[in-house]
């Protein structure tokens, strides 16, 4: 990596990145950058800014669809968001979310699903949530040969089981569970996991006992990556403030205030003038 002329690191290294490169990163101590994308003109935009792993996640139910949880997201959704972004991305490693529903109970149907994904996105890894309980069903999916990103601590799609979007794993007995789960991925053979909203001394922990990388959302700074969904991180919504998120713009505000210009301007013939008329 470099520095450009803003300061920023560039990417030198322009290879498309796999789950190799993503275990290789983790051994050499380089950060994981990881974002959320679910339309070609974004995707297309971050893969060419750098991002390292790009997430077609089931988040889409909410910041795409305005639905209050990702539970009612489908396969043929998924798919249709995964396609999308593979159109666009020319260096960044695509994972894209199994939804609810689509692996939780039979292993063979699991499998079924996650080839579906698979060969109609033709993207390069699967996400899922949950340990000890879906083992058999990440079991099936990487038998089957597709890689799969695990999912620990808050697992949104069993909001309704906790209730709540607290920090997870604060207690020991939920504490030991979790370090046991990863442990039991990564025997299982998931490629890296991702920690959402746990105590940092926790996902540090996890980190350094796993030789797969661990992307943290809401996780502290001991993980090897970190992944926010782009809206977010954008500026894009501006109700969702929660103590991990850093926003890198106010995108909100600047396109209210583009469309209340152009606005202005068709109601006064501002717009458009002689010069952009034929």
């Amino acid at each position: 990596m470099s520095e450009d002329k803003k300061g920023y690191l560039t990417i030198t290294n322009r290879k498309k990145v796999t789950t190799h490169r993503l275990r290789e990163m983790k051994q050499q101590g380089e950060k994981i950058s990881m974002l959320t994308a679910y339309d070609y003109s974004m995707a297309s935009v971050i893969d060419q800014a750098g991002i390292d792993v790009i997430l077609v996640g089931d988040s889409a139910s909410n910041v795409m669809a305005g639905n209050t949880t990702t539970l009612p997201m489908t396969v043929e959704q998924m798919i249709y968001h995964g396609k999308s972004v593979m159109n666009a991305v020319k260096r960044a490693m695509v994972v894209v979310d199994m939804p609810f529903g689509s692996y939780q109970g039979n292993p063979y149907e699991a499998v079924g699903n996650a080839v579906k994904i698979m060969k109609e996105t033709q993207a390069d890894c699967l996400k899922l949530e949950g340990g000890k309980e879906v083992a058999e069903s990440i079991r099936a999916i990487l038998n089957a040969g597709i890689p799969v990103m695990g999912h620990l601590g808050l697992m949104p799609q069993s909001i309704n089981k906790y209730g709540t979007y607290a920090v997870r794993a604060t207690e020991d007995e939920e504490a030991t569970k979790l370090l046991e789960d990863a442990r039991l991925l990564q025997k299982i053979g998931c490629c890296s996991i991702v920690l959402e909203k746990i105590p940092a001394e926790l996902a540090g922990k996890v980190t350094a006992e796993l030789d797969i990388p661990t992307i943290g959302i809401g996780a502290g700074a001991q993980v090897d990556g970190q992944v926010l969904v782009m809206h977010d991180m954008l500026g894009l919504n501006k109700g969702f403030s929660p103590r991990f998120l850093r926003r890198y713009a106010n995108l909100y505000d600047e396109i209210t205030t583009a469309v209340r210009q152009y606005i202005n301007d068709v109601k006064s013939s501002d717009f458009p003038s002689e010069e952009e008329s034929y």
